[in-house]
Order: C-alpha cells, then sequence, then structure tokens
C-alpha cells in the first residue's frame, strides 16, 4: 500500500532511508481546522497521542486539519489514523509560512484506516486538505502525526499555559464573599479613569445569587462557560454614572460577556459609552442603557446577545446592535442602528432614527476563554456569512484550543519574549496588565489568537509600531488597548504589511474590540493608528481615540493626523467609532468596503479654522473614500462637532466620497452640539448645513447618497 501511495506524490522525491527513526514533531502542537463535528471532537484531539478520541468536521467538503510545528523543518512521513468517517479524496500540503501552500501528496481513491506516507520537503505548516468524503460524515482522523528531523525551534522552549495571574479573579458557586470581591474592586475602578488597575472577573459555571457586579474603568467579567446559559446570575451586572454626576459620556473601557442574568427588578442597567462591548449575554429580561436620571449618554455595540425584554435606550445619542435578539427597542436619539438583530425596529431614518440590516453579511465571534471541565480553552467561533440571531442556538459552531497552546503573558514581560512565543507556534493570552513594549509584537502565523483579559495595555516605546500582523489567514485580535508612547510612531496597529494582496476571504482576519488611544492617560503621539492593508479583514467594534480629555491632551501635545487607514479589498466595518484626530478620522483607499455603523467627533481642540485647512476644503472630512474607489457601502455613520477653543470654526461636510454607481451610504448625519461650530453639508456638497440650528443640537440628515 506504501508504495503504491508514494506513486502518486507530486513534485517531491521519495524520502530516502533516514540514518535514525524519524522524530513526532506534531503531537500537542498548535492545530486548526476549518470545522469541527461538534465541541467534543476538537481539533487538539488528532495530536494529542490518544488514539481513542478524534477529530471531526462538518459533513461537507472541502474540509481541513492544520498542524503548526514551531518552525520550518524536513518533513519524512504523515500518518493518517481515519476513523470510520474517511477521506477518500485529499491533498497532505506544506508551507514555510502558513499561506502558500504545496501539495506534497494527493489522492482520489483513499479507502480509510491508516494510511502513512513517506514525503519529502520543509514545512513549518503540514495540513491535510479533504476534498471528498468517503462516507455521508465528515472527514474524521483519530491521530494526525507528522514525523521529520528535529522538534522545531532550537533552545529553551518557553511553557504554554500556567495560572492567569493576580488580576484575574474566578469564583464558583461555593466561593464565599464573591460580593464584597466585586466591590472591592469597583471601589477601586468606578472612577480610575486613567488608572492602571486592570481586573477579569470569570465566574464557572453554575448559578449564582443575590449579585450585583458594579463594573468600572479597565475591568471585565465574563462566564466561563461555552454558552451563556452555562453561567447564570440571579442579579446585575450594572454600570451607572454616578461618579460623573449622572453622565454617562465617559464611562469608556470595560466589557461584560458570556452571562445569562436574570435582573432584580427585571431590568439591568449597562449605561455605557465608547469601547464597552456587551456580547454573548443573555438578560432574561429588559436591558436599560441609560445612567440613573437619563443623564447624558453615547454608546455602544450588542452583538452575539438575547435580550429577552425591552430595549430601552432612552438617552443614549447613538448605538449598533450586531446579531442579537432583542424582544422590543423603545426609542432613539440620532443613530441606532441593527444588522441580524431578530426583533429589530424596521428602518425609519431619520424619524425614528433607525436603520436596520436583516443580516450582517459576515461575522466570526470574538474568542473567549472558557472550561471544558477542569481544562482551560478558548473557543474560536466559527465565520457566519448573512448572520441573523445569536450564534450560540444549539451547539457553537468553531475550533475549541487548549491553554497550553497560548503564551500566558504577563506584567514584565518584554517583546522578545512575546515573539519569542510567537515564533515558537504559541498564541498569546494577555493577563491584566500594563505591556511596555520596545519592539513590535509580529504576528506572523496564519490563525494565531491574540486575546486580552481585563483591557490588557500596550504601549509601544520609543516610536515603534505596537503590533503587525501578517498577510495570513485567520488572525484573531481580541481584547486589548493600545496605548501611544511618548515618541512619535507612524503606526500602531499593522494589519498586513503594504501592497498586501493575499486572498482571505474563506479566512478572514478579525478586529474585535481593540481599542486605540492617543492621549490622555499621558502625553502620546502617532501618525495613523491603525493601518489596514490586508484584504477581507474584518474589524468588528474598535474604539480609536485621540483623547479630548485627561493628561497629556492638546493640539500638538497629543498629535495624531490619522485614525484609521483601509487599503485592503474587501474589508468590513462592523461598529467603528473613531473620533478627534488633527486630520482624517478615517480614510477608505480599498475596493468594496462596507462600514455598518459609524460614530465620530471631529477634534474639539483645533485651535482655529486655518489649524483644520485642508486645501480650499474647510476642515479634514471625517469619513474620506478615495476618489479612486469604484464600489463602497455605508450605512447609519454620524459625525459630529464641538469646537470649544474656536465655536467659529466651519466644516465644508463631514463625509467625502466620489460620486460613482458603486459608491453608496445610507442613513448619514451631522450634529453642532450646541453650536460650537458647524458643517455646511452632511456629504460632499450634499445635505443641508447646521448653521440655521444655531446653538441647537439639531442633525442634519441624508436618507441615501447619491
Amino acid at each position: 500500500m506504501v508504495t503504491a501511495l508514494a506513486a502518486t506524490l507530486l513534485a517531491f522525491v521519495p524520502a530516502t532511508k533516514a540514518e535514525a527513526a524519524p522524530v513526532l514533531l506534531s503531537q500537542d502542537k498548535p492545530v486548526t481546522a476549518s470545522s469541527e463535528e461538534n465541541y467534543g471532537t476538537p481539533a487538539t484531539s488528532a495530536v494529542d497521542g490518544n488514539a481513542t478520541t478524534r477529530w471531526s468536521s462538518a459533513a461537507s467538503d472541502p474540509q481541513w486539519i492544520r498542524v503548526d510545528l514551531g518552525a520550518t523543518t524536513k518533513i519524512s512521513q504523515v500518518v493518517l489514523d481515519w476513523e470510520a468517517a474517511y477521506g477518500k479524496g485529499y491533498r497532505v500540503e506544506l508551507s514555510t509560512n502558513g499561506s502558500d501552500w504545496s501539495t506534497a501528496y494527493q489522492t482520489t481513491d483513499g479507502d480509510g484506516g491508516t494510511d502513512t506516507l513517506d514525503i519529502s520537503g520543509e514545512a513549518r505548516y503540514v495540513r491535510m486538505y479533504g476534498t471528498a468524503r468517503g462516507t455521508g460524515y465528515g472527514f474524521s482522523l483519530w491521530e494526525f502525526k507528522v514525523y521529520g528531523e528535529s522538534g522545531g525551534t532550537d533552545g529553551p522552549q518557553l511553557p504554554g499555559g500556567g495560572d492567569l495571574g493576580p488580576n484575574v479573579h474566578i469564583f464558583d458557586p461555593s466561593t464565599p464573599n464573591i460580593q464584597a470581591k466585586l466591590d472591592q474592586v469597583f471601589d477601586e475602578q468606578e472612577a480610575a479613569h486613567f488608572g492602571t488597575g486592570r481586573h477579569q472577573f470569570f465566574f464557572k459555571p453554575g448559578t449564582y445569587n443575590n449579585l450585583n457586579a458594579e463594573i468600572g474603568f479597565y475591568t471585565s467579567i465574563s462566564g466561563l462557560g461555552l454558552k451563556p446559559d452555562d453561567t447564570t446570575i440571579n442579579g446585575d451586572v450594572t454600570v451607572d454614572a454616578g461618579w460623573f454626576n449622572g453622565n454617562a459620556t465617559q464611562n469608556f473601557w470595560r466589557s461584560a460577556e458570556n452571562l445569562a442574568l436574570n435582573p432584580v427588578n427585571g431590568t439591568n442597567r449597562w449605561a455605557v459609552s465608547q469601547a464597552a462591548s456587551f456580547r454573548r449575554m443573555h438578560v432574561k429580561g429588559g436591558l436599560n442603557l441609560a445612567p440613573d436620571g437619563f443623564g447624558w449618554a453615547s454608546g455602544g455595540y450588542i452583538a452575539d446577545s438575547k435580550i429577552d425584554g425591552e430595549v430601552g435606550p432612552y438617552s443614549q445619542q447613538q448605538w449598533y446592535t450586531r446579531d442579537s435578539s432583542v424582544g422590543g427597542w423603545t426609542n432613539g436619539v440620532w443613530n441606532m442602528t441593527f444588522s441580524g438583530v431578530e426583533g429589530a425596529p424596521a428602518t425609519g431614518f431619520p424619524e425614528p432614527p433607525y436603520t436596520t440590516l436583516d443580516t450582517t453579511p459576515i461575522s466570526r465571534e470574538k474568542p473567549f476563554l472558557y472550561l471544558d471541565g477542569d481544562t482551560y480553552k478558548v473557543f474560536v467561533p466559527a465565520k457566519r456569512t448573512d448572520a441573523r440571531g445569536v450564534s450560540w442556538n444549539g451547539t457553537p459552531q468553531g475550533t475549541s484550543i487548549d491553554l497550553d497552546q497560548f503564551y500566558v503573558v504577563k506584567e514584565g514581560a518584554t517583546a522578545a519574549t512575546i515573539n519569542q512565543a510567537l515564533a515558537q507556534g504559541l498564541n498569546l493570552l494577555f493577563t491584566p496588565g500594563i505591556y511596555h513594549v520596545d519592539q513590535t509584537i509580529n504576528v506572523d502565523r496564519a490563525d494565531t489568537v491574540v486575546l486580552g483579559l481585563g483591557l490588557a495595555t500596550i504601549i509601544p516605546d520609543g516610536g515603534v509600531t505596537a503590533m503587525k500582523v501578517a498577510d495570513v489567514d485567520g488572525v484573531k485580535l481580541a481584547g486589548f488597548l493600545i496605548d501611544a508612547g511618548t515618541v512619535n510612531s507612524p503606526t500602531l496597529l499593522e494589519i498586513g504589511p503594504e501592497n498586501s494582496s493575499a486572498d482571505h476571504a474563506a479566512n478572514p482576519t478579525t478586529v474585535q474590540d481593540v481599542y486605540v488611544r492617543i492621549g490622555g492617560a499621558g502625553p502620546g503621539k502617532a501618525t495613523t493608528s491603525i493601518a489596514v492593508h490586508s484584504d477581507d479583514v474584518i474589524i468588528d467594534h474598535t474604539w480609536v481615540w485621540r483623547a479630548d480629555h485627561g493628561e497629556g491632551v492638546g493640539w500638538e501635545t497629543n498629535r495624531a493626523d490619522y485614525g484609521v487607514q483601509v487599503y485592503g479589498d474587501d474589508v468590513l466595518a462592523t461598529g467603528l467609532f473613531v473620533e478627534h484626530f488633527n486630520k482624517y478620522d478615517v480614510e477608505w483607499y480599498g475596493e468594496r468596503g462596507r462600514t455598518i455603523f459609524y460614530q465620530n467627533e471631529k477634534a474639539y481642540d483645533a485651535p482655529n479654522q486655518a489649524a483644520i485647512q485642508n486645501g480650499d476644503t474647510k476642515g479634514y472630512a471625517a469619513y474620506r473614500v478615495d476618489d479612486s474607489v469604484e464600489v463602497h457601502e455605508g450605512w447609519g455613520m454620524g459625525s459630529y462637532c464641538n469646537y470649544n477653543v474656536d465655536p467659529t470654526i466651519v466644516q465644508d461636510h463631514g463625509f467625502k466620497a466620489p460620486v460613482k454607481p458603486g459608491v453608496k451610504f445610507h442613513s448619514l448625519l451631522v450634529v453642532s452640539l450646541g453650536g460650537m461650530g458647524h458643517y455646511n453639508h452632511v456629504i460632499n456638497n450634499t445635505g443641508a448645513s447646521t448653521a440655521p440650528a444655531g446653538t441647537s443640537t439639531v442633525p442634519s440628515t441624508v436618507v441615501s447618497f447619491p
């Protein structure tokens, strides 16, 4: 059989006999797959050395499983130990970068059992790519073994896994004094607007009674079940604005995820503004998005959540809800946008100010830590197309990665160590803390997960770029804050190098709850905050903020010309918040870009009209689509001005785009906050001026453009 299989090798020379026995390279190495049949048959089971556990895929073609050996090495043999659901047609493929693949073996006549394949090549990544199933079930492997000459990277290896550090607080239903710990952290964090504390609360599956978890700055609360209903709090997870005299417009940097709530009075209060995600939650009642007293609020974001009762925004100026289910929605101020939300109100913009898409074109939920028995794992949800409603009805679809495949980053870790862990093939789990890096964190491996807990914060020193992602498939960045350093960085986050061109439509990179801040906690500078060069990237909820208050704030003190620049094609932004940049807040050069919900404020602190003059144009647009672009579309997008240094400043427009059949916008608005500066138009020369409103805060709207 081996002789027959070897005869089908394409473009590879059969391996000569090694002088020493080949080394098993793949066991317990990072592994990913295109899908899994259920969460009891993960990809990790194919490389665990246990012949009684297996990986199995969804029942469709094609499917794949890939192992990362940690470094490029010589490969001599691959063993596929098939379960009854075998591959009739498949390829064994090799890659040094996780993006470009060569075929080392292929067959269209597989018969199951154990296939022992002698091959020759060098690779860091080895993939079984199944093209035709031998049964009506998926592809299923007891073991996927790769043999070669060495075990990967030279020198001491960094360990994966380990404890989560002192700022991660883990409870089970029997833990005493849970309320006291919640209260202690809230007392520390309630008004710690630019403080250094970082905290993550985790609740193990079970039921918790009579709790009110008040959530302050840089605090996250999450359940450790695979589904929200695995962890139920009979009580509330609360954000209010008592610390700021009932004003919720500065309730930033916090999150709630993966919990079920039974609110005490039937309605949970979550009065937040930017950078405060509410994900994968099940509220068995209503949800109030306004502070006590209905003071100002400027949020916000809900995703993958089920609210059984009614959602009441009340004073919320804008809000975006994605792939969720609500029992009703009571009102809106300026811009309430929905995509893929069961129970959402119909589009009525501008009165009522609702913009509703039946589905979200492409989405993939944020990775999260959970407990599988007593083992910590990170679940990476599967990509969804035309999604509607929550992802967790029935069996959650995605891949589980053991915690020991993550380098658990703790305060004091250096950029060199972090990069070593990445080079080994480990993912990154940043525990709550502040991390100064003196070199760029380079994420070069496809499917790498970089997950932060408790708003972990990365500060680049010496003007370096904090993080760069290679032009590879499926990187997941989630749950951390990049805070600009005192020396100007050309960029803070780069997705793909310039002129990236690889197609990632099948497995896009996602950027979720990744926030950028320039100034506020102290002086900081960056020319461009986020540059997206790769194609098919999904930006799912980000707040990119040049600070308008706090320490180190001034027109030149925290200079930052550009917020987000998109060069890649087919990039989708769902929940884009970008504010206060010295020039353009968003610039879009890539084709077929889409933005669902955009919130912007122009720079409050512009000293005079001359400071923002853009050639013959008054002011830089909040969102500019380059003249070269042929196809672009946006829904539910607003820009606001509050020129409090010089209220006579005028913006020609909030939005700028070429007038072409393929460039379309829906539900646009601009607002002068109290008459502090004005817009002449909404987009280009279309839309009424805000000047006639005087000092009244009245939006000017455009329902559709052109």
